[in-house]
């Protein structure tokens, strides 16, 4: 049989562990998707991806194929001597290919009967035997983006998809379909956050299950609220005068407005915090709201405020520029 090096299609080094394993996988899925990537070769690529992450994240199956040895990609090669009998169990050598067929190095893997339930786009452990009929493959799993609002992650909604989906024609060949449906988001998710549907993939094949649905949530831009995780942020204007001498302020919120004391003597970039008045958190509990310090001078100003201008000016020893005296002069 040809050999396969699992560990180059992920682009990934022999001692990887498991975590690196799973984000060499996703990161190189995504980009190699059927349904986002363009380049020739790329759907070829994605089940090669696939079928390396098949193998190398179950570790009885890691085990069984770094003990075959190094050998280059497409080399012929035979597993040691040893090798099938401590991994090859007596259902799958009973049930297995025919002497002298020739056996691909994913479907020998297979056959060895290890538990797992499948990667992304895999294939489904026992599924060759008398009973079986072939592979049982399970369905790809597939992605797609919710854009929600800021008010649509607070309350909770429900978010229109459309995909498309790889299937079996009756030929044989694959081809895809469009599906469009809807999921509900629970209330509480943030940017970036990707949820599970377990079931909503592509079908399973052979009896195989269905794959997995994967939902990225992107918030989209809000006039007024910055999200940042569960927290918001909110730029608060206030003038010279409400910082100088302090002021209360209606703060706007996701639900309302709330009534905030702006101390005397604040400056730009100073924070008041509102407690659990930012995005809910799934379970329980909230985030909370920051206003950001914005002091906004006066685009125009009449006689007498200049003339109060001037006033400060002269009674106030305030010096903003304290770092500036006694420095020397060079040139």
């Amino acid at each position: 049989m040809k050999f396969k090096d699992y560990y180059a299609a992920l682009e990934l080094e022999r001692d990887a562990d498991g975590d690196a394993i799973k984000k060499a996988y996703r990161r190189l899925a995504r980009r190699t998707h059927p349904d986002v990537a363009k380049e020739p070769g790329a759907e070829e690529r994605f089940k090669e991806i696939s079928e390396a992450y098949q193998t190398l994240s179950d570790p009885e199956k890691r085990q069984a194929y770094d003990d075959l040895g190094r050998h280059r990609s497409g080399e012929e090669f035979s597993p040691p001597p040893d090798w099938e009998s401590r991994f090859w169990r007596e259902g799958n050598r009973q049930a297995g290919q025919p002497a002298g067929q020739e056996v691909d190095l994913a479907d020998l893997f297979e056959q060895m009967g290890f538990g797992g339930s499948g990667g992304a786009g895999g294939f489904s452990g026992g599924g060759f035997g008398p009973q079986a009929g072939g592979f049982q493959v399970r369905g790809q799993d597939l992605e797609v983006t919710a854009e929600l609002t800021l008010e649509q992650a607070a309350k909770g909604s429900e978010v229109a998809f459309t995909l498309s989906v790889p299937s079996r024609r009756a030929d044989g060949g694959m081809a895809r379909e469009p599906r469009s449906g809807t999921i509900r988001v629970p209330r509480g998710v943030a940017d970036g956050e990707r949820l599970r549907v377990p079931g909503r993939g592509g079908p399973g094949h052979g009896g195989g299950p269905a794959g997995d649905l994967f939902l990225e949530i992107r918030l989209k831009p809000h006039p007024r609220f910055r999200p940042v995780g569960h927290d918001l942020y909110l730029e608060l204007p206030i003038a010279p005068w409400e910082a100088a001498l302090g002021a209360e302020i209606d703060l706007p919120t996701l639900t309302g407005t709330a009534r905030v004391t702006v101390r005397p003597g604040m400056r730009n970039g100073q924070k008041l915090r509102l407690a659990g008045k930012g995005l809910p958190r799934r379970k329980e509990g909230a985030g909370d709201l920051y206003g950001v310090i914005q002091i906004v001078m006066p685009e125009q100003i009449g006689d007498r405020e200049r003339e109060l201008y001037r006033e400060l000016a002269e009674a106030s020893a305030f010096n903003p520029r304290p770092s500036f005296e006694g420095a020397a002069i060079h040139g």
